[in-house]
């Protein structure tokens, strides 16, 4: 592992592990990005996917929202979509669209077309790269964050082509052809288990997975063809490096967190639908929790924004709780807002320990 500055905040790594702290941590998903005006400078001369693959450009953009607000991690830029890359299909940005595959894997028979035990290291050297130089970069000012997404997003994105409200056609394989199915989900958490092994051997110093249509499976489908797979990336991760903190983002999933906190994550992230006192109540504090202001809460005047943090911080309490938003920021979400709601955060944090 390269020699890297010594950290000077180590504040997340603390309350993921569960000990207490003087305030509560912030970041935000998405906090690197298109609300961004420096972000889009970097976009008006690079396509999407030659800023992820250039390791000095990821870095450039990672530390943005480092340098604009007073945030306690930043997370690596980078997407999910890297995996079904390292698998051998092509991936697209398009503008005003998003991800699109040109030619997804459509039957069960076209599983072949997938690359066999591809080459992590040679296919995704490059966000290994910016995790190095991104961690040197920080000079120890916040940890850094890698991720990936989720086996069972993953499989929605390479079978539907792209975002989908439903992804009818990825959760038809689950009953048309199950076996099919955890083929194509077990060679995708086989990867991302070696994936984020490699990125903590980069520099990653935290790891979260994004499970972001966990919510379109029912309760018996979840824990069929998404937790197994969730438990197997944290088990693979943790044998390598234990001291890691794993954060797990089942958007939507309600009923998945007596399942979630069985397994070895050390966080668990909330969406904006949950209630934190619930989900609290489920928990209790064998896990640290994550979220979960609802983003377009940042629309909002500052007045609002003030109190929408108070009731979220109310909710989860001060102990074993790292502010995040509900979901990741949108591309017309003012920056000032979003600085309201990081110093907000470290505000009413610190109040609530002194009364």
């Amino acid at each position: 592992m390269p020699d890297f500055p010594p950290l000077q905040n180590d504040l997340i790594l603390r309350v993921a592990r569960g000990e207490s702290t003087r305030r509560t941590p912030v970041w935000m998903m998405r906090q690197a990005g298109r609300y961004l005006p420096e972000y889009q400078a970097v976009r008006a001369e690079h396509e999407f996917f030659d800023v992820v693959g250039t390791p000095e450009l990821a870095a450039e953009v990672t530390i943005q929202p480092i340098d604009r607000f007073d945030l306690d991690a930043a997370i690596i830029f980078s997407d999910i979509l890297v995996i079904p890359q390292a698998l051998g299909l092509e991936v697209q940005m398009v503008k005003g669209k998003g991800p699109h595959f040109p030619n997804p894997v459509r039957e069960p028979s076209e599983l072949s077309r997938l690359t066999d035990d591809p080459d992590v290291h040679e296919e995704l050297g490059h966000v290994y790269d910016a995790l190095t130089l991104t961690r040197k970069e920080l000079n120890g000012r916040v940890p850094l964050i890698g991720f990936s997404g989720a086996p069972w997003t993953l499989m929605g994105y390479m079978i539907e082509g792209g975002g989908s409200k439903n992804y009818k056609k990825a959760r038809a394989w689950l009953y048309e052809a199950p076996e099919a199915a955890h083929r194509l989900l077990q060679k995708t958490t086989d990867v991302i288990i070696e994936y984020l092994i490699g990125q903590v051997d980069a520099g990653a110093q935290m790891l979260q997975v994004f499970d972001s249509w966990a919510g379109l499976l029912g309760p018996k489908t979840f824990r069929t063809f998404a937790l197994p797979y969730l438990k197997q990336i944290a088990e693979g991760v943790k044998e390598a490096h234990p001291e890691v903190p794993l954060v797990v983002f089942a958007k939507g999933a309600h009923y998945a967190l007596e399942d979630l906190v069985e397994t070895e994550y050390d966080v668990i992230g909330l969406d904006w639908t949950m209630d934190p006192k619930a989900a609290r109540l489920v928990v209790g504090e064998r896990v640290t929790l994550q979220g979960n202001l609802d983003p377009c809460m940042l629309y909002g005047d500052e007045e609002t924004i003030r109190r929408a943090v108070q009731d979220m911080l109310a909710g989860f309490g001060s102990h074993r709780h790292i502010a995040n938003l509900g979901h990741g920021m949108h591309p017309d979400h003012d920056p000032e807002h979003a600085r309201v709601f990081v110093d907000s955060v470290h505000e009413v944090s610190e109040q609530m320990r002194h009364v």
